[in-house]
């Protein structure tokens, strides 16, 4: 489609010349002889570029371009002047103008200032558009579900959006926590800034401090040259720490001081360097345990736990398992430009039976297989790995059941059943049976089940 041209001009000769070269260059061409029709033709049509005559009787090339700002305050706009005038070409720059030009002018030197004008607008197009693109890709609308749980969770992070608090997102492995995380930065105030990541648990102490805070020209052996952090890098952004139960409590200590304090200091630096970054700490690990033993600070937990978002596990929401099924068919289908298949009921019924452990990555993982290595047009449950189709036992505490078991028996063998069926979290238990945590660590103890836990709480 060619790029669509306004210009405004009082003398009908111009605006016939100018009409007819630049029709002649391939640009869609309209006329206007005064300001205030060019402005009226403007509210009611999109236009790539405006050329206004700066002296016009009735409104001026500088008072149309003040208009047209208002309505349009990214327009592209060259004005025209036959008097050359260095202040009023100026004026005009700052006023938005992107461009001038002198009468008498040469044909070839206007119409590369029109191309360059015409190249730049679409340049910021395309940036606009892109721009809107990862802002879809990061929202909310990629976590998917439309679960009662899933509902709520969506819900509160558009609450907390526009808030500066950090946030604590906890969650199993593979549950979607950095979506979330992005989600909440693409929706506040902070979206135009960076959204920086770091997985804590990937990386070596000793790098980890570099990567966070940065390091100075021989800090230690490799260090040839100044490098910024990762809070720097995220200045006016957002930096998302993941697994941060994973840190030592030298970094913790460091992350503690940025938080109170809003500044870094690079390893090996003496000079404090302000820094403006909202964090999103992601942990799968209960951080409430590894307060009590000592593995993490209580101060950094409640500075990181201002506003905690728990991301339900995908056996929480089986509901929402068709929608995911459906979204990952159509998604590498798309990447292997293929027909979706189609998935049978007994396959789907399969899906929603199994206790996904891996949780939303699992799912993926499992269809985009099944997907490469099907070749009829239709997922059926032998497409499907064979963990899928065993029956998942949960064992109870004693191999002999009593005939008419005691209160306490029952009370320990539920306890159990429940601590199984969460993987071992006891967070997650003591909300399931409706008890403070606290309380169900006591009895624990009591029925002396924490040995029967014991491979399970690397996964609290």
């Amino acid at each position: 489609m060619p790029a669509k041209i306004l210009v405004i001009d009082d003398e009908d000769s111009m605006c016939n010349f100018m009409e007819i070269m630049l029709s002649k260059e391939g640009y869609s061409v309209d006329t206007a002889n005064n300001g205030i029709d060019g402005v009226d033709m403007l509210k009611d049509k999109n236009y790539d570029l405006v050329i206004a005559d700066m002296n016009m009787p009735g409104m001026t090339g500088l008072e149309v371009l003040q208009e047209v700002k208002t309505i349009k305050s990214n327009q592209e706009f060259i004005v025209m002047t036959a008097f050359a005038s260095v202040d009023s070409a100026i004026e005009a720059m700052k006023l938005g103008a992107a461009d001038y030009i002198t009468k008498p002018f040469k044909v070839d030197e206007i119409k590369l200032t029109i191309e360059k004008s015409i190249s730049r607008h679409e340049l910021i197009k395309e940036n606009s558009s892109l721009k809107k693109q990862l802002q879809l890709n990061s929202s909310l609308e990629n976590f998917i579900g439309n679960s009662e749980l899933v509902v709520q969770l969506k819900k509160l992070a558009n609450r907390i959006a526009n808030s500066d608090s950090t946030v604590m997102v906890r969650g199993e492995s593979g549950t979607g926590k950095d979506l979330i995380s992005k989600a909440i930065h693409h929706m506040s105030p902070r979206a135009n800034g960076p959204f920086v990541t770091i997985n804590c648990g990937a990386i070596p102490e000793n790098l980890l401090e570099s990567e966070l805070f940065g390091h100075v020209k021989g800090a230690f052996t490799g260090a040839v040259k100044d490098k910024d952090g990762l809070f720097k890098v995220a200045d006016s952004g957002t930096l998302f720490l993941d697994e941060v139960g994973n840190t030592s409590l030298n970094i913790q200590v460091k992350l503690l001081r940025v938080l109170e304090e809003k500044k870094i200091t690079p390893v090996g630096g003496t000079t404090p360097i302000n820094v403006d970054v909202r964090l999103i700490a992601a942990t799968n690990a209960n951080l409430e345990d590894d307060v009590k033993e000592g593995r993490f600070r209580e101060d950094l937990f409640y500075r990181l736990n201002v506003i905690p978002v728990d991301i339900p596990p995908l056996r929480d929401r089986k509901e929402d398992i068709p929608l995911l099924v459906d979204f990952f068919i159509n998604k590498y289908s798309r990447k292997t430009n293929t027909e979706p298949k189609i998935i049978s009921a007994d396959a789907m019924d399969l899906l929603c039976s199994y206790r996904w452990t891996g949780n939303v990555r699992e799912l993926e993982n499992v269809i985009e297989r099944a997907l490469l290595l099907n070749r009829s047009d239709k997922l059926e449950p032998s497409d499907f790995p064979e963990k899928l189709k065993t029956p998942q036992k949960v064992s109870i505490v004693e191999d002999d059941t009593p005939l008419n078991p005691t209160l306490e028996s029952m009370e320990k063998a539920y306890i159990h059943y429940i601590m199984a069926q969460t993987g071992g979290k006891k967070r997650e238990a003591a909300k399931i049976l409706g008890i403070d945590p606290s309380t169900l660590y006591r009895k624990i103890d009591k029925y002396s089940l924490k040995d029967s836990t014991t491979d399970s709480e690397s996964n609290k």
